[in-house]
């Protein structure tokens, strides 16, 4: 052969090679390995589809910004178990949806001394790790990315009463059948449930993770179309004694608490797909965070 001919197996690679590099160049990189954290934020700030709040707990708040990235793992809650994961998967960014040190802010100055903050800083740094969270933004966005990882996750897609709802329609079925559907599907071990298993179910409204009764839930919970509220976690002596009232005033309704975790886990599955296209260079993997409770049987 002349220095002119070459295989279609050479061409193929060729091929393979010149997308990825104008894959690279379409996202601002110059050469493969050089994606750092703050660039993973910036391409993340530019696929939201909303403007980037000035007042948000969405940032870095563990490690530093130009720390260059071998791979990313997005999870529900940056755990520290969640964290050894990650590490022992190679993975040196975590994408997280809730909290690291312990408060919705994120803050640690109150933290400083503690022993378990400290291991866990002292972790963090030890192995390179930089924790963005990600949690108000992946909420706002169209749509929801927790409601559609849920939902999809459920099999709830055709139940929805439009797009991004959270109100989900269903044949007749039993509040004890939709429970341990869920259960199942959600691979979650500690539900709790207010109301008659019998109860029939036609209309659900989800709200996942924390939901406060007032002032909006109220309103949702006393809708005679709503039979069951679904949430991840509320205070006992809101939403709970109020659904307790509700069935002792004669009501049909019940309550669903799944547990935190377990109620948004699936959105951030799905932040994982939703992640991989915008940053093609690094492997992109879902760790799921542990659910914290087991049972107690009397």
């Amino acid at each position: 052969m002349d220095g002119m001919t070459f295989t279609r197996r050479s061409f193929v690679a060729g091929s393979v090679a010149l997308a990825a590099a104008a894959r690279s160049q379409a996202f601002g990189m110059s050469s493969a390995g050089s994606l750092t954290a703050a660039e993973v934020v910036d391409r993340i700030k530019g696929k939201v589809g909303i403007p980037w709040m000035t007042t948000t707990v969405d940032r870095i708040v563990a490690g530093e910004a130009t720390t260059p990235v071998r791979g990313i793992a997005t999870t529900m809650m940056a755990t520290l178990e969640v964290i050894q994961r990650a590490v022992a998967a190679g993975k040196n960014m975590i994408v997280t949806h809730e909290p690291t040190f312990y408060s919705h802010q994120d803050t640690t100055a109150e933290l400083v001394g503690d022993p378990t903050y400290e291991f866990k800083r002292k972790y963090l740094a030890e192995h390179g790790v930089v924790v963005f969270r990600f949690h108000d933004h992946w909420h706002r966005m169209s749509p929801d990315g927790i409601n559609a990882g849920m939902t999809r996750e459920l099999g709830w897609e055709k139940n929805a009463t439009e797009r991004d709802s959270h109100e989900f329609v269903f044949p007749p079925t039993t509040l004890q059948a939709l429970v341990n559907n869920m259960a199942t599907r959600l691979q979650a071990h500690s539900m709790r449930i207010v109301g008659d298993p019998h109860l029939e179910v036609k209309r659900v409204a989800a709200s996942w993770g924390y939901a406060s009764l007032m002032p909006k839930m109220i309103k949702i919970a006393a809708r005679p179309d709503i039979d069951v509220v679904i949430c991840g976690e509320t205070r006992e002596w809101e939403m709970v004694e109020y659904v307790q009232d509700q069935v002792a005033s004669g009501a049909k309704k019940a309550l669903i608490v799944i547990n935190h975790v377990a109620s948004e886990q699936a959105g951030m599955r799905y932040c994982a797909d939703w992640l991989k296209p915008i940053v093609p260079e690094v492997p992109v993997e879902f760790i799921a965070s542990q659910e914290p409770f087991w049972i107690a049987h009397a």
